[in-house]
C-alpha cells in the first residue's frame, strides 16, 4: 500500500509534534534525572507511566459517570484520584526525589483500592488482587525502605477492609456483570499492570548492566593502553592486578608481577623503600611517591638490567570488602630523567670543584704576588722620598713614581681578589663594633677626593636622617664605601657631581651613591655584580679595573645580612644602594651555625659561612 503525499506530511507533522512534546517535557525534569542514563530511565518511565494512566482515566471518567449509581461525593473522590498522578509527576519534576514519589504513588493506589473495595464487597471485591501491585510498583524505586513501606500500606488496606466488613460498613454494589467476570477482570488487569512493572524493572536492570559494562570498558581501555604501569595491591603489599603496560617496562607479561612478583623484580637495595612506601600509604591514607629500580629483561637478547621507575600510590576503600583497604599505584619509567639528573649532579660537582680550584688558585696567586709587590712599592717609596740621596735625573723620579702608582693599583686588585676569594670560600672574618656612620662616610669621601679633583667631580653628602651608631665591621664598611665612590667617580662625566646620601627607617639604614655618568643598560644590570664582569669588556675600554668592586660590595653587604640594589638609566647615571638591618637591641644572639652573634658594647670575632650559601634568593634591579 502506497502512502499519499498528504499522509506522509501528516505523519511527519505528528512525529515532529511528538518530538517537541517530549523535548518540552524532558526540559522540566529535575537536574538529578540527567546525572546518568539509569537515573534518566527511571524518571522517564515513572513520569510517562503516570501521565499515561492519568490521561486514560480522565478519558474514561465520562463513561464512569454515565454508568455510576454511587453518591456524588464518591464520584468526586474518583475524579481526584484520577488527577493524583499529575500531582505526583509535578512533585518528582520539582524535587527529583523519585523514591518518595514511588511511595506516594503506591500508597495512593492502596487508598483507591480501599475506597473502591469498600463499595464492591470488601475483602471479596474484584479489586483485591490490585493490592499485590502496591509493593510491586514500589520496587521500581530501587529502595528497600520504600518497598517495605508500600508492603505495610497494602497490608494496612487489607486490614481496613476486613475491619469494615466486621462492622458491616462495606457496601455491596450490584453490577450487571456476573461476579466471576468481575473477578476475572480484576485479576487480568492486575496481571497486565504487574507485567508492565516487570518490564520496567527488566529495562532498568538492562540499563544498569549497560552502564556497568560501559564503565568497565572505559576503565579497561585506559588500563590496557596506558603507557604507565597500573597495579593494585592489598594490605600486605601483594599485587592483585597488573595492567598490560608491564610488558613495555619489565619486558615480561603482567602475570609475572602478580602476588610477590613485583617485590622480586625490585633491586635488593630498593626493596625497603618499596615496602616502606606501601606501608605508609596503607596506614596513613596519604598519597606517597617514591623511586626504585626495577629489573627489566630484553625481549630480543634476553639480557637483564635495571630501570629507574617512580611509583605513585593512593589508598582506596575496597567496594567489595568495606573494611579492607586497597592500594592503587601508577608506575612510570623515569630512566631518562634519572640519567639527566645524575649527569646534572656530576656537572654541578665538577663546576663546584672547578670553582673551588679557581678560588684557591687566585688566593694562592694573590698571596704570592703580594710579597714582591710590597717590595716594589716600598723601594719605589724610598726612591720617591730620596732617602739615600737626591736623584739628579728627573726621568728617574718620574719612573719611580709611575712604578709606585702601578704597584699600588696592582696591590689593590690583588687585595680585592683575596677578599672575593675569602668571601666565596667562607673564610672572610669580620669584627663587629659600634661606631658612628657619618664620620666614616666623611673619611671615605676625603680618601677619594684627590681622584675626584683630577676628574673635576664634586662629592656632595646628604644626611636625610640622623644615624647615631651602627653595629657592623668598620673596615668592611670603609671598603664598600671606597669601592662605590671610586666607581661613581670613575664613570662620572667631567665636571659632574657624586652624591652620597644616607637615611634610615624603623628596621634598616641605607646608603646611596649617585653619579651622573654613562649609566648602565637594563640588559647588563643582572650580570653586573658577578666577579670579573665589566659592562665594557672590549680591549679598547676607556676605564680601568677588573670588575671586582661591586661583587666585593655585594658579598660584604650580604655578610652583614644586607643587600645591594642598582638603579640606572643609560646615559643619565647610576644609583647604587646598600641596605643593612638597623640593630639597636641590647642582646641579639642566634644559635644557628653561620649566623652572626652580636653583643652590644662588646667586639666579637665572627667567621661567616660561605657567601654562596648565604646569598639571598633574589637581587633587586630597577631600571628607569
Amino acid at each position: 500500500m502506497r502512502l499519499s503525499h498528504l499522509d506522509i506530511v501528516t505523519f511527519d507533522r505528528i512525529k515532529l509534534l511528538q518530538d517537541n512534546a517530549e523535548t518540552y517535557l524532558r526540559s522540566h525534569f529535575h537536574p538529578s534525572a540527567h546525572k546518568n542514563a539509569l537515573a534518566f530511565q527511571r524518571h522517564n518511565s515513572f513520569i510517562y507511566s503516570n501521565l499515561f494512566s492519568s490521561l486514560v482515566a480522565l478519558a474514561l471518567y465520562p463513561l464512569y459517570l454515565y454508568r455510576s449509581d454511587l453518591p456524588p461525593y464518591v464520584d468526586l473522590l474518583v475524579l481526584l484520584w484520577f488527577l493524583s498522578p499529575l500531582a505526583i509527576v509535578a512533585f518528582v519534576c520539582r524535587t527529583g526525589n523519585l523514591a518518595i514519589a514511588h511511595l506516594i504513588s503506591s500508597l495512593n493506589l492502596a487508598l483507591f483500592i480501599i475506597i473502591g473495595a469498600s463499595f464492591s464487597g470488601g475483602v471479596n471485591s474484584f479489586l483485591i488482587p490490585w493490592l499485590i501491585i502496591v509493593p510491586l510498583e514500589a520496587a521500581l524505586s530501587g529502595h528497600k525502605k520504600v518497598i517495605f513501606a508500600a508492603l505495610f500500606g497494602a497490608l494496612f488496606a487489607l486490614a481496613c477492609l476486613y475491619t469494615l466488613g466486621q462492622y458491616n460498613l462495606v457496601f455491596t454494589q450490584q453490577f450487571s456483570i456476573a461476579p466471576e467476570l468481575l473477578i476475572l477482570f480484576g485479576l487480568s488487569t492486575a496481571l497486565l499492570y504487574g507485567s508492565s512493572i516487570a518490564l520496567n524493572v527488566q529495562k532498568n536492570h538492562e540499563e544498569a548492566n549497560n552502564m556497568i559494562f560501559e564503565g568497565e570498558q572505559k576503565y579497561r581501555l585506559m588500563a590496557d593502553h596506558a603507557t604507565d604501569l597500573i597495579t593494585v595491591h592489598d594490605e600486605l603489599g601483594m599485587v592483585t592486578f597488573v595492567s598490560p603496560a608491564a610488558t613495555s617496562i619489565i619486558g615480561g607479561g603482567p602475570e609475572s608481577l602478580l602476588g610477590p612478583g613485583m617485590l622480586q623484580h625490585i633491586h635488593v637495595s630498593d626493596r625497603p623503600t618499596y615496602m616502606t612506601g606501601l606501608s605508609n600509604c596503607c596506614h596513613n591514607k596519604n598519597n606517597v611517591n617514591f623511586e626504585f629500580r626495577l629489573k627489566r629483561t630484553d625481549l630480543e637478547s634476553g639480557q637483564t638490567d635495571f630501570v629507574w621507575v617512580e611509583m605513585r600510590c593512593q589508598a582506596v576503600r575496597d567496594t567489595l570488602s568495606p573494611n579492607a583497604t586497597k592500594i592503587v599505584s601508577v608506575t612510570r619509567d623515569i630512566t631518562s630523567h634519572k640519567t639527566q639528573e645524575i649527569a646534572l649532579l656530576e656537572a654541578r660537582e665538577k663546576a663546584e670543584s672547578a670553582n673551588v680550584a679557581k678560588t684557591r688558585f687566585l688566593a694562592n696567586m694573590s698571596h704570592e704576588l703580594r710579597t714582591p709587590l710590597n717590595a716594589i712599592i716600598g723601594f719605589s717609596d724610598v726612591l720617591n722620598m730620596e732617602l739615600f740621596g737626591k736623584i739628579n735625573n728627573q726621568k728617574y723620579s718620574d719612573y719611580s713614581r709611575l712604578i709606585n702608582e702601578a704597584g699600588g693599583h696592582l696591590l689593590s686588585v690583588v687585595n680585592n681578589i683575596l677578599d672575593m676569594s675569602k668571601i666565596e670560600v667562607g673564610k672572610f672574618t669580620i669584627l663587629n663594633e659600634q661606631f658612628e656612620l657619618s664620620p666614616l662616610i666623611q673619611s671615605c669621601c676625603d680618601m677619594v677626593e684627590p681622584i675626584a679633583n683630577e676628574n673635576n667631580v664634586r662629592i656632595v653628602q646628604e644626611f636625610n636622617a640622623p644615624i647615631n651608631k651602627v653595629f657592623a665591621d668598620r673596615r668592611a664598611m670603609m671598603q664598600m664605601m671606597i669601592n662605590l665612590l671610586s666607581n661613581a667617580i670613575k664613570f662620572s662625566n667631567f665636571g659632574s657631581k657624586v652624591i652620597v646620601r644616607s637615611n634610615c627607617d624603623y628596621e634598616t639604614f641605607y646608603i646611596d651613591v649617585i653619579d651622573h655618568g654613562i649609566g648602565i643598560s637594563p640588559e647588563d644590570l643582572p650580570k653586573l655584580c658577578n666577579p670579573f664582569v665589566q659592562v665594557d669588556s672590549s680591549y679598547k675600554r676607556e676605564h680601568e679595573g677588573v670588575g671586582l668592586g661591586l661583587s666585593v660590595v655585594k658579598g660584604l653587604a650580604q655578610l652583614h645580612n644586607g643587600s645591594l640594589k642598582i638603579e640606572s638609566t643609560l646615559g643619565a647615571g647610576t644609583t647604587v644602594r646598600i641596605e643593612f638591618p638597623l640593630i639597636d637591641k641590647k642582646d641579639i644572639s642566634t644559635s644557628k651555625e653561620g649566623e652572626i652573634n652580636l653583643l652590644k658594647e662588646q667586639k666579637e670575632k665572627v667567621v661567616m659561612t660561605p657567601f654562596s650559601e648565604n646569598r639571598p634568593k633574589y637581587l633587586k634591579f630597577v631600571a628607569k
